[in-house]
């Protein structure tokens, strides 16, 4: 069945409350989170789009990724530099720039950078949610280009501790 196929009511009357967002990850603006060594450009959030998604940009280090998860909301990442191997319910599958990758929800997977240099990759969540819980789990930093901050052994591992705890509340499974 195609949306075409679907009885939908009539498109709601525009909302001139909302405007339009133009973002960037070399505004001043932009919030930038280091979570397990990435860094991730906090670029549109649920404030901008009444919860129906979130954009965030991505910066990986080679090696780096989540550790394995499953959430109940889409998730689809578009790489734009280096290579990410994917494992979706266990298989890996390499991806490179220009392709687009749509995870999804409930299916365990997580990503890595297999790219032997740093890679990026823009990531849309559907709806939105998962920026407050990078921001609520990983460290602020100066910009898209500043290194992690240099944790303890105790401070990782309260890091780790929060995202677990934290991570029912963003309807998210750490496995």
């Amino acid at each position: 069945m195609t949306i075409a196929d679907r009885a939908a009511p009539a498109v709601p009357d525009d909302d001139p409350a909302r405007s339009l967002t133009v973002a960037h990850p070399d505004d001043p603006a932009t919030t930038y989170i280091s979570l397990a060594g990435d860094n991730y450009a906090m670029l549109i959030g649920g404030e901008q789009t009444n919860g129906k998604y979130c954009l965030i940009d991505m910066r990986v280090p080679d090696g780096g990724g989540p550790p394995p998860h499953r959430h109940d909301f889409e998730e689809m990442f578009t790489i734009l530099e280096g290579e990410i191997e994917f494992t979706f319910r266990g298989e890996k599958r390499t991806v490179g720039a220009g392709s687009t990758v749509n995870i999804p929800a409930n299916a365990p997977h997580f990503f890595r950078n297999v790219s032997g240099a740093s890679a990026r990759m823009l990531c849309m969540c559907t709806p939105a949610g998962q920026e407050e819980f990078f921001r609520r789990v990983g460290d602020e930093v100066a910009s898209k280009d500043a290194p992690p901050p240099s944790l303890t052994a105790d401070e990782v591992a309260e890091r780790r501790k929060r995202a677990t705890e934290l991570a029912p509340a963003y309807r998210t499974e750490m496995l």
